[in-house]
């Protein structure tokens, strides 16, 4: 048994997301560790996934840092500056056009874009906004509320309108991505579900789901700890209420770690 199997089956809401997903938000909310558990698990659900890296001002918290990783689960990745390819700027750009459109006119594909919420990041999302809007696509807002400068869901909700300007896209759902990575406990999450479902009042857009890491046991893959364990029960038990919960793997570690 592997971690993916333990996590569970991905949420239906994510199975049906158009073929065209943009993940975007706040410096450190967590949008690439989305980002990668949604690839691999499409990809696992017999999708061909291409991965477009434009979060291009954390040196430390990278798509690209997981190229061996995405290449061999069959993920396609799109990144400037990457050590696996030698597209430069423009054939990047190129590149990641071709993948929109190929999302759009073959059956099974999806592209999904981590784009930084920043003025840097947002602008890079805006050169593709175009023909991002030429047909169905989602625009996945990514909250945080243990991220320092959010820590209000009203400071989260005040963050949006100027992403949306630079990027000229606006967003389609709000998802909570608040958690403490391996410590997280019930609290974290029933705290996480309150101020995403009020940041998604404000922005009047759908709460979509609710990111819970499961913490393994040293040097395992597949043996849960006793923390995520009774989590992950009380969740699937319904003893804790989370709608749309999806079970993800910490695959972006500090730096340090």
């Amino acid at each position: 048994m592997n971690m993916q199997s333990i996590r569970g089956e991905i949420p239906s809401v994510l199975k049906e997301l158009p073929s065209v997903v943009v993940v975007f938000g706040h410096y450190g909310v967590g949008k690439t560790n989305f980002s990668l558990n949604l690839a691999y698990d499409l990809a696992a659900e017999g999708r061909q996934v291409t991965l477009v890296d434009l979060d291009i001002v954390n040196p430390y918290f990278r798509s690209s840092d997981h190229a061996a990783a995405l290449e061999a689960a069959g993920i396609r990745l799109l990144c400037p500056q990457s050590a696996n390819t030698a597209l430069d700027a423009p054939m990047l750009n190129v590149a990641i056009d071709s993948a929109i459109e190929e999302a759009r006119s073959e059956e099974g594909h999806v592209c999904i874009i981590d784009a930084g919420g920043d003025d840097v990041g947002a602008t890079a999302l805006g050169r593709f906004s175009k023909l991002i809007k030429q047909g169905e696509h989602a625009v996945l807002y990514v909250v945080n509320a243990l991220r320092e400068l959010t820590k209000q869901p009203q400071e989260a909700a005040d963050l949006l309108p100027e992403m949306e300007y630079t990027s000229h896209l606006r967003a389609t759902h709000v998802v909570n991505n608040t958690h403490l990575m391996d410590a997280t406990d019930e609290s974290v999450v029933k705290r996480g579900i309150e101020f995403a479902e009020e940041v998604a009042r404000i922005l009047d857009v759908p709460l979509l789901c609710t990111a819970v890491p499961l913490a393994c046991e040293a040097g395992s893959l597949s043996l849960l700890t006793p923390a995520a364990q009774q989590l992950k029960e009380s969740i699937d038990s319904a003893k804790l209420t989370c709608a749309n919960c999806y079970f993800v793997s910490i695959y972006v570690k500090k730096p340090w770690d």
